[in-house]
């Protein structure tokens, strides 16, 4: 994905949500799921952004355009937070977990906390 194209905007994201959800949708359906209901047009143009973006891919259906991720949600959620790292952490994993476990107001349940000794016990062994 580009890097003009690694931004969302709001009503962007929310339709992505709606489609890795549902897996596909149509125009209409997406629309019906979306709050503060925007117009059946720009809804269409939203998912040709989309699409343009190759974010989703179409197929046609009788009249209608049938919607679907062309990445999975994965990929783009490891998109989205490399991007995140470069922004505001200087590209480095390390200052992200430090400020996500340095939150004087967040208070990690135990199993997550040992999901993430897992996790760097793994990454210290490869």
């Amino acid at each position: 994905m580009a890097a003009k194209d690694d931004q969302l905007s709001k009503r962007e994201r929310q339709a992505m949500d709606i489609v890795y959800r549902l897996g596909k949708a149509t125009a209409e359906e997406i629309q019906e799921e979306m709050p503060d209901q925007p117009s059946y047009s720009a809804v269409r143009a939203l998912l040709s952004i989309l699409v343009d973006k190759k974010l989703l891919k179409h197929t046609r259906e009788s009249r209608r355009y049938v919607y679907e991720p062309a990445i999975s949600r994965e990929k783009a959620r490891d998109t989205a937070l490399r991007k995140l790292m470069r922004t505001f952490f200087d590209g480095s994993p390390g200052k992200l977990m430090a400020s996500l476990l340095d939150a004087k107001d967040r208070k990690l349940p135990p199993e997550e906390v040992a999901a993430i000794r897992k996790l760097l016990d793994e990454q210290s062994r490869s």
